[in-house]
Parts: C-alpha cells; sequence; structure tokens
C-alpha cells in the first residue's frame, strides 16, 4: 500500500467519537485537549493524548496567502493563480500548534477505552476534549482529520462574527479592516515589548504595507 492508499485509509477508519462542545473562538485562541485511541492488537489500544491550540483566525486575501512560509511548492502555485484570478477574495487563514503530551499502551479493547474516556470527560464536564478513534500507523492523520472538524464546524460562525463587527469591509489599498486592525495591536504590542517587531515586519510585508508605516515603526526605537 503507496503512502496515498494509506492516507485515505487512514481518513476513511478515522471517526471522531466525541467532538468539543465548543466552536473555536473568533476573537482569541483556542485551546482544546484531545485522546486518539488506536489499536494495535486484539485487546491492546494506543492512547495517545495532547492539545491542539488555535490562535486567532486571521481575515487574508490570495495575495497575502502567498507571503506565508509553510505552503508545498504545489499548493503556492495554486495560491498565486488565485490571487491572480481573485486578488481580493477574502477568507479566513487558520494556524495551530500541537503540543503532546504522552502515548500508553493498554491492555483493553478501543470501546473499553473509549467508554473510560467518556465517562472521565463527563466527571470532569470538560467541554474542550475531544476523542478520536483513528489508526496507529498513521495516528497523526486522524488528528489531522479532528482539526479539519474544528475549522469546518467554526468558519460559518467566525466569518458571521466578523462580518457583524464590520471587519470583512476592504479599503481603498485591498486590505480588509480587520487586517488593519491586527497590525494596530502588533503596533501596541511592540511598544509594550520590542521583541515583538519581527512579528509586525512579517505581518506588514505580507500586506505589502511596510512603506506605509515604515516612519512609525521606526519611531518605536528613537529613544531607547
Amino acid at each position: 500500500m503507496d503512502m496515498d492508499e494509506r492516507i485515505k485509509y487512514a481518513l476513511e477508519h478515522t471517526e471522531l467519537i466525541r467532538p468539543p462542545q465548543q466552536r473555536l473562538a473568533t476573537f482569541g485562541s483556542t485551546t482544546m485537549n484531545y485522546y486518539v485511541v488506536t489499536g494495535l492488537a486484539q485487546n491492546i489500544s494506543v492512547v495517545r493524548d495532547g492539545k491542539v491550540i488555535a490562535e486567532r483566525p486571521r481575515i487574508v486575501t490570495p495575495s497575502y496567502l502567498v507571503r506565508v512560509e509553510g505552503f508545498s511548492e504545489v499548493a503556492r502555485n495554486y495560491i498565486t493563480a488565485m490571487a491572480r484570478e481573485h486578488p481580493d477574495e477574502m477568507g479566513l487563514f487558520y494556524r495551530y500548534k500541537n503540543e503532546p503530551r504522552g502515548m500508553d499502551v493498554v491492555s483493553e479493547s478501543t470501546r473499553q477505552v473509549i467508554s473510560k474516556l467518556n465517562a472521565r470527560i463527563d466527571e470532569e464536564h470538560d467541554p474542550l476534549s475531544a476523542i478520536i478513534k483513528g489508526v496507529e500507523e498513521l495516528w497523526d492523520v486522524s488528528l489531522l482529520t479532528f482539526i479539519y472538524h474544528l475549522t469546518r464546524s467554526s468558519v460559518s460562525t467566525n466569518v458571521a462574527e466578523f462580518s457583524h463587527r464590520g471587519l470583512l469591509s476592504m479599503d481603498t489599498s485591498g486590505v480588509p479592516k480587520g487586517a488593519r486592525k491586527h497590525i494596530e495591536e502588533l503596533f501596541d504590542q511592540v511598544g509594550r515589548d520590542i521583541s515583538h517587531a519581527a512579528e509586525l515586519v512579517v505581518e506588514l510585508n505580507r500586506w505589502s504595507l511596510f512603506s506605509e508605516y515604515q516612519d512609525r515603526f521606526f519611531a518605536l526605537f528613537r529613544g531607547r
């Protein structure tokens, strides 16, 4: 079985047993706890737990995404084509960080393990925990399926809340109001802690706005 077939198999055999009871926050980060349960052999299961941290969703355009690191060459070519055809089409950009906690091998079936985890979460009254039944060889693909579910279930609410606050409107420079607001927040952060300066420069460059803000940016360093 080649890698594509293995990934397809993992996706088809991943089941989100217990989704979190809350969606991703629109105006802040969200931390979700997860348990990935996989079968290792008959009546032997593996339980991996950790947390997924979702940054606050960003309002972006294809032109912005072209300047974001981490995309493959194929994905970047696609984004570049989208930027040419629909330069002002807005969307939301989600970034996640996975922080694994541990892994346990237990002499129980996946059904028994899942039942105990459900009881524990109920007892702890934790609305931000999820249980995923996955495939051992590609358990991280199963985790990505959970992340995809998080995004898909949250995006309509996030868009509606951004729209309600007028943050999706575009200015004459082709920059969404929400992006301008984020830049102002970064300026405030740099004013308090100069170590955030690099993050501000990256954001300004992604929107091709550094020349517009450069005087204000360099003024932050005067007198320090």
